[in-house]
């Protein structure tokens, strides 16, 4: 039985390990997807026992949504945890919108490219530099007692603004970028999350593929975000990563993904996909079991981070 977590004070639960699918319908962020590939996935997901489904109107301006929403028509839509997100304007060239009534709108919107009467969990994408954030989060509010949203998010806002936003103690969940490699959250905004009881979902998990141990030492120039230095402690905490994992008969993928859904700090992790046979690769990772000291061994390798 995969263990449930809840979403803050909400009444959404969830498995552990979810499926981020900006990969599905996201022509605009990634060449060459094939919306076949996109409804594979999400099959796939569901067949595996997945039930979060992370989306957003920006995963191909809608087009993830609909392939979602196509998917699901077969399926029992009880059983599946819809995470959506908007705050573009594409009256405003795409630009962060927070407006309550914009909010409310794209709400609407959602909930008919999904073609579902209801959001799991509905996020705002991004804050704009206007909009009081407890005033944006207020007009979800009314989306939830309205039964058009479970659960209430916000994703890539500062600590400051995370805190203006649940000035009323109406946030469920922070999204936000957070991996082995990139740790800043750790410092002030997860302390903040626990204490509020507030879930936190990392984005880019894997690293955009750095953490699947695919990489060396020459493809430094990929990841020009890391000093040459800091490349190569990562590439040689992989490495010690791998000795886990073939004790484990896992990747290094599994053995990292493994990490996330061990921390109490982190409630669902959600790696993408761009073929149905890495969400089947994913899935093996709920049964990789690190104990302590391997927890804290990964943990130690990448403190520098």
């Amino acid at each position: 039985m995969t263990e449930e977590i809840r979403i803050g004070n909400s009444d959404v639960q969830t498995g552990k390990l979810g499926l981020g699918t900006n990969k599905v319908g996201g022509h605009n962020l990634f060449a060459g997807l094939a919306d076949s590939d996109g409804t594979d996935i999400i099959k796939t997901a569901l067949q595996e026992n997945i039930s979060l489904l992370d989306t957003a109107y920006m995963y191909g301006l809608g087009k993830s949504e609909e392939l979602i929403g196509d998917v699901l028509k077969d399926y029992d839509r009880s059983k599946v945890v819809i995470a959506t997100k908007a705050a573009q304007d594409p009256a405003n060239d795409l630009r962060p919108n927070n407006q309550p009534d914009f909010l409310k709108k794209s709400v609407d919107s959602a909930l008919k490219r999904l073609k579902t009467d209801y959001i799991d969990i509905f996020y705002i994408h991004f804050p704009d530099d206007s909009t009081p954030k407890d005033e944006a989060v207020a007009a979800l509010v009314d989306e939830k007692k309205a039964g058009k949203i479970r659960a209430i998010g916000v994703s890539n806002f500062s600590l400051a603004q995370v805190k203006e936003a649940n000035k009323d103690h109406q946030v469920d969940i922070v999204e936000d970028n957070y991996s082995l490699v990139h740790r800043n959250a750790e410092k002030e905004l997860m302390p903040y999350l626990q204490s509020s009881h507030i879930s936190f979902v990392p984005y880019f998990p894997l690293a955009s593929g750095l953490l699947t141990g695919k990489y060396d030492e020459k493809d430094q120039s990929q990841f020009k975000q890391f000093a040459a230095e800091d490349y190569t402690k990562i590439i040689n905490a992989l490495a010690e990563i791998k000795e886990i994992a073939n004790r484990k008969q896992a990747s290094i993928a599994q053995t990292v993904l493994a990490w996330y859904i061990a921390d109490p700090a982190i409630s669902v992790v959600i790696p993408g996909a761009h073929k149905a046979e890495q969400v089947q690769n994913n899935v093996k990772a709920l049964n990789v079991h690190l104990s302590d000291d391997e927890f804290k061994q990964i943990d130690h390798l990448f403190q520098a981070f």
